[in-house]
């Protein structure tokens, strides 16, 4: 069995002091984060920066932010993309390894300074 490896990242955003978070909605209706395959001779970096500008059409920095930017969604991947406060995004997954990963980001950026 081949084991293919996905990068991807938590992609959020401030507003009024509130975190919000793009979530990507598949066109099998499942939510999640931004996140694809591993292309040839690419870096785990390169692959989720790629994968995010290819499905949502913004440039990003891990933790991922973005500031200013028009959100676009690649239609061919997905159905939607919506940007949800922390407890919206925690309720629309529908898998609880999303939780967790949203979960110990909504964790690790409140305990920033900034």
């Amino acid at each position: 069995m081949k084991c293919e490896k996905s990068c991807g990242a938590v992609v959020f955003t401030k507003e009024n002091n509130e975190y919000k978070f793009l979530i990507v909605q598949q066109l099998q209706a499942f939510h999640g984060f931004p996140k694809g395959h591993m292309e040839a001779d690419e870096t785990e970096e390169q692959t989720a920066l790629r994968e995010i500008f290819e499905e949502v059409g913004v440039i990003v920095y891990f933790l991922a932010e973005y500031k200013n930017q028009n959100v676009k969604f690649q239609k061919s991947e997905l159905s939607a993309v919506k940007l949800l406060a922390f407890d919206e995004a925690y309720n629309t997954f529908e898998y609880e390894s999303s939780k967790r990963i949203l979960s110990a980001a909504y964790d690790h950026l409140s305990k920033a300074v900034c």
